[in-house]
């Protein structure tokens, strides 16, 4: 009878701990997904930001994909007007209840910034209070742990290694590889003279080929493993961008999406890693002196460092390798892909570039002093990247209670920048906005921008601004000039103007068009 009540006490207790801890986990939920945000959405509102309706878990998700799905099912003709279609839940929304307004990434408060003013004050982060937030987790597997997504110390110390390998001597001294590296594509293109060819392929083998010569001293083919499962990654991160995880949930049942992903995480880390110690045995071995002067040989030698408190760990250095792959890549791939679209649809300024290319270089291949000379090619580039800007957001985080402006804003709220509502607002570039002026950029992007530097970011601002913005800039012209020497080009008829965010800016179906030697 003893026993029988000793076990009957024990399961009562049992049950009563298993009660609080349900009970306490409600609330805890309750607290995540129905109060924090009411509260937020309550004190945001006092201040006048308002915005779409908090839904319960999904927040404003569901409209956004919605939103997105009807946007790109809207043809464009060739517009450049592609704010609405890329960004939609952003024109609709800031159309509907201002510069600034309040939307949710689940129960995530989202504040999106389109006051450059304040955008300005963020990313300059004086006080510290703005940094980076948490790369979204598919995302973080295209990026690894790399100065892209880093925070503190450990951004401090790989963004100095960044700084030191993109400084321009050292951008100089990459240029016979850029060059060598269009002058491969190029000859292939001899095969298509007179003939339709989608260069925006042509361009993505190219800036593979830049990025694996220059900071890896390998060639496309060796790398071409990587670049292709980065290809698959990205545009998994992409279609889930908007989706809601649960990560308890996610741990026992996985999607197709998150187990693709993670294989392709571990072979792009599996084949980093091999290329890292291939470079090392030949060290070990004494065929090299050195890990090499690329950006590989640097992130090697700070792995390496005699200073324990210097180095950097293995999964930042194959980190910055992905984010480079990546980045390195992607970002001069969108450049060119629409600086040739929009000089095949206004050829009086192709022709202008031409010109001056001509004037500069004549047919002789480009080199530093002349590439500083390109005056209206910078105009060019400055008006492609204003219309069609590689990444069309960034975001950070509010650490603590800060006051923004007018704004007081609580502790962990997510601030989206739309980099894309900024480059095509009439407010700032007047109502030609969508229309092709490289001309507006003649006297430097302040006057460009009315003294508004913060509604021109193309590559950031700030102490984040993109490290390798001088190299994409620098590829870019070689690639132009070199094309613009041998080619006039134009739109084919069968290209479909589609512009498409998988991660960055890019043509969906491709960019075609006629090449024509002279």
């Amino acid at each position: 009878m003893i026993m029988s009540d000793q076990v009957r006490d024990l399961t009562i207790l049992v049950l009563s701990f298993i009660c609080l801890c349900l009970f306490l986990a409600l609330i805890k939920i309750f607290h995540k997904l129905w109060w924090a945000p009411t509260r937020v959405k309550h004190l945001m509102g006092l201040q006048g930001v308002k915005g779409p309706s908090y839904r319960f878990i999904h927040g404003s998700t569901k409209e956004i994909m919605s939103m997105q799905k009807e946007a790109m099912a809207r043809p464009l003709g060739l517009s450049n007007n592609i704010f609405p279609k890329l960004l939609p839940h952003v024109h609709c929304w800031t159309n509907l209840y201002g510069k600034n307004y309040l939307q949710w990434y689940g129960p995530q408060p989202q504040m999106v910034i389109t006051e450059p003013e304040l955008i300005k004050e963020i990313l300059s982060d004086r006080e510290r209070v703005y940094p980076k937030n948490k790369a979204q987790v598919y995302v973080k597997k295209v990026l690894g742990d790399s100065v892209a997504t880093s925070q503190g110390e450990k951004w401090a110390k790989m963004r100095k290694i960044a700084n030191h390998a993109f400084q321009i001597e050292n951008l100089k001294g990459m240029m016979p590889q850029m060059i060598a590296s269009v002058e491969a594509m190029i000859e292939r293109w001899k095969d298509h003279e007179d003939k339709e060819i989608d260069v925006y392929e042509e361009f993505r083998l190219l800036t593979a080929e830049v990025i694996s010569r220059t900071a890896f001293g390998s060639s496309y083919l060796e790398g071409k493993t990587i670049f292709d499962m980065l290809v698959k990654l990205t545009i998994i991160a992409s279609r889930n961008l908007y989706k809601q995880r649960f990560p308890v949930i996610s741990k026992f049942f996985k999607t197709r999406d998150q187990i693709e992903s993670e294989k392709l995480e571990k072979g792009i880390h599996d084949s980093i890693m091999e290329m890292i110690k291939k470079r090392e045995e030949k060290l070990m071995n004494g065929e090299d002196d050195s890990f090499g002067s690329d950006y590989l040989g640097i992130l090697l030698k700070a792995h390496h460092d005699a200073k324990v408190n210097q180095r950097i760990t293995i999964d930042s250095l194959v980190g910055e390798c992905k984010t480079l792959y990546f980045a390195g890549q992607e970002t001069t791939n969108s450049l060119l892909a629409w600086t040739v679209f929009l000089l095949a649809v206004h050829t009086d300024w192709q022709e202008i570039a031409r010109k001056e290319v001509l004037d500069v270089f004549g047919k002789q291949n480009p080199n530093p002093d002349g590439i500083t000379k390109l005056k209206s090619m910078s105009l060019i580039i400055n008006e492609s990247l204003r219309l069609y800007p590689p990444a069309n957001i960034m975001s950070r985080t509010v650490e603590r209670k800060v006051r923004l402006g007018k704004l007081n804003l609580p502790a962990n709220i997510i601030l989206y920048i739309p980099t894309l509502a900024l480059h095509h607002d009439p407010q700032i570039w007047g109502e030609d906005v969508h229309l092709f002026k490289p001309e507006r950029f003649s006297e430097g992007v302040a006057k460009a921008t009315k003294d508004n530097m913060a509604a021109f970011l193309p590559f950031g601002m700030g102490p984040r601004i993109c490290v390798g913005f001088n190299f994409a800039i620098t590829e870019a012209k070689i690639a132009l000039s070199m094309i613009l020497q041998r080619y006039t080009f134009a739109l084919s008829p069968a290209y479909v103007h589609s512009p498409v965010q998988i991660l960055t800016n890019r043509p969906q179906h491709g960019l075609q068009v006629m090449l024509q030697s002279f």
